[in-house]
């Protein structure tokens, strides 16, 4: 193993075996149909969520400028985060749907036929609406909260399926 490769008993295939990140060399993986799901909880006070839905914020239509950057977010992530594959992503779809009171929850699915997965491009897209949600509503409450950041699904590729909830994940 030469020192540029990553070290196997680790656990860590970013890190080589002397602990300095790499990028993973993926050039001998098949391509394969692989997709995710993420998504993301903003918490806003329950006048603004509602703003928010109905379309009536004075920023604007926050929604659809906050489905925009999520789709260009999962588009940029290998540029975002370092030792991210550039990947062709064959769809992105961001989502909002209410949840109690005071919550919108942005779900972001990713495709691709790839030799990697889209994970990152999914929590990539799911975060950055959320954040433009929290921007485009921040004058309105300032006690709006991001939090749980997940991936709920992902699947294709050797490690196969990937599902939140269910034994093989971690909680």
């Amino acid at each position: 193993m030469s020192s540029k490769d990553p070290d196997p008993s680790s656990g860590l295939t970013h890190v080589d075996e002397r602990g300095q990140a790499n990028m993973v060399d993926i050039a001998g993986k098949a391509d394969s149909a692989r997709r995710a799901v993420a998504e993301a909880l903003i918490r806003l006070d329950p006048p603004t969520r509602d703003l928010l839905l109905a379309g009536a914020l004075p920023k604007g239509e926050a929604l659809a400028v906050a489905r925009i950057a999520g789709i260009q977010a999962a588009k940029d992530t290998a540029r975002l985060i370092p030792l991210c594959h550039q990947i062709p992503l064959s769809r992105v779809v961001v989502a909002f749907a209410a949840v109690d009171d005071d919550a919108v929850r942005v779900t972001a699915e990713t495709a691709t036929v790839a030799a990697t997965g889209v994970e990152m491009e999914a929590l990539t897209a799911a975060s950055l609406a959320a954040l433009t949600i929290y921007d485009m509503t921040k004058a309105r409450c300032r006690g709006a909260v991001i939090e749980r950041l997940q991936l709920l699904h992902k699947s294709g590729g050797k490690s196969g399926v990937f599902e939140r909830g269910t034994e093989n994940a971690d909680e």
